[in-house]
């Protein structure tokens, strides 16, 4: 892959975007995508290029790593160039081909190094990639930092985020992550953090009284929020890793472990019985066993520098793995500050307490029907 710069402008390649230069953004993206050698204008002199897919991408376009996975490996007939003015160019070399260097000699490098192109292969042009400018930004000299670092920051948004995620937890999630991403604060560091909000938050539902219940409520809301931004932060820094990956699971987990009990004795202590234990037990003992058969399942093994939970599922979902991922989003915590309002929340573990071994057994009902 090479980089040839771009035109000088608000947003240059030395232009620290989110804690990380443009640059070398483009760079560890391009790394990310699969690609084995990366040349950029620092080589001195550019390297030969022997046969090989290439791709060279205009220094005025910020990449995703999706658009420029797709540019690696879309279909492109041998000795032929396919290009998008001013953004990119796929070259498939031949066995036959004269290496040949890409070295710049004017002024205008990008342009220069496009032109050379042009006249050494069978070239047309088209729109590069099907996914578009959703997964690019084509930067001129109007772009400012700003509206970049929205970009990058939008490209964030989860496609699995539920209705009250994607409405009011990912806009703050993402409004903290812009203002520590620059920041020595790791996405572990920010995993812990969040666990123990979570965790702060659980003896408060060992009260009846609404006002405590509000106030665990908000703590436990804001775990799920921060919990958002470790993520957000190793995708940012491209920097995900298993490690990560299995603190954030299990710290999720052992929040919820924790409310669930709260409630449950909060629960006996105002009924004065022992019967709301046995709904905090089942509630915990579901919500466990849950995690576990997933982390067994489709995490144990996971190697890949993508993130580690992504569904409850093996494979592509169908019917029921598409319907328990969505039970596992947490939009349900907005129903936990609902109902805590009122001094209600143990209504929420009546609900739990059916309905976490109720997701287990789905959890089954998948596993069978992905071996069978």
């Amino acid at each position: 892959m090479v980089l040839p710069p771009g035109n000088d402008g608000p947003v240059g390649p030395e232009t620290k975007l989110l804690g990380m230069p443009l640059a070398r953004r483009t760079v560890r993206t391009a790394e990310r995508a699969g690609f084995e050698r990366i040349i950029t204008p620092s080589d001195d002199p550019a390297p030969a290029m022997a046969v090989r897919r290439i791709v060279v991408l205009s220094g005025d376009v910020l990449p995703d790593q999706k658009w420029l996975q797709e540019l690696l490996h879309m279909p492109v007939e041998p000795g032929k160039m396919i290009f998008e003015a001013g953004t990119a160019a796929v070259i498939e070399t031949t066995p036959g081909q004269r290496p040949f260097s890409l070295q710049p000699s004017s002024e205008d490098e990008a342009g220069h190094i496009f032109a050379t192109l042009l006249g050494m292969f069978d070239a047309s042009s088209c729109r590069l990639g099907e996914l578009g400018e959703q997964r690019r930004l084509n930067l001129t000299p109007e772009t400012t930092v700003s509206e970049a670092v929205d970009w990058l920051l939008g490209g964030l948004v989860k496609e699995t985020d539920g209705f009250m995620a994607r409405l009011v937890s990912r806009p703050i999630s993402l409004a903290i992550t812009r203002r520590i991403a620059a920041t020595r604060v790791s996405a572990n560091a920010m995993t812990v953090i969040s666990s123990l909000v979570g965790l702060l938050g659980a003896p408060f539902f060992l009260s009846s009284q609404p006002a405590l219940q509000v106030t665990g409520a908000l703590l436990f809301l804001a775990h799920s929020i921060l919990d958002g931004c470790d993520g957000e932060l190793a995708r940012l820094r491209m920097k995900e890793s298993r490690l990560g990956g299995i603190l954030d699971y299990w710290g999720d987990n052992l929040v919820h472990v924790a409310v669930f009990a709260c409630m449950g004795v909060g629960w006996s202590l105002e009924s004065e019985s022992v019967w709301p234990l046995w709904a905090g037990f089942a509630a915990v003992l579901g919500t466990l066993a849950s995690a576990g058969f997933v982390f067994w399942r489709t995490m144990r093994h996971k190697e890949s520098s993508g993130p580690l939970f992504t569904s409850v599922a093996q494979g592509p979902g169908g019917g029921f793995s598409q319907v328990a991922d969505a039970l596992a989003r947490r939009d349900f915590i907005y129903l936990v500050v609902l109902l805590s309002a009122f001094g209600k929340a143990a209504w929420f573990l009546a609900l739990t307490a059916v309905g976490a071994p109720i997701f287990f057994i789905f959890l089954l009902v998948i596993a069978y029907r992905e071996t069978n």
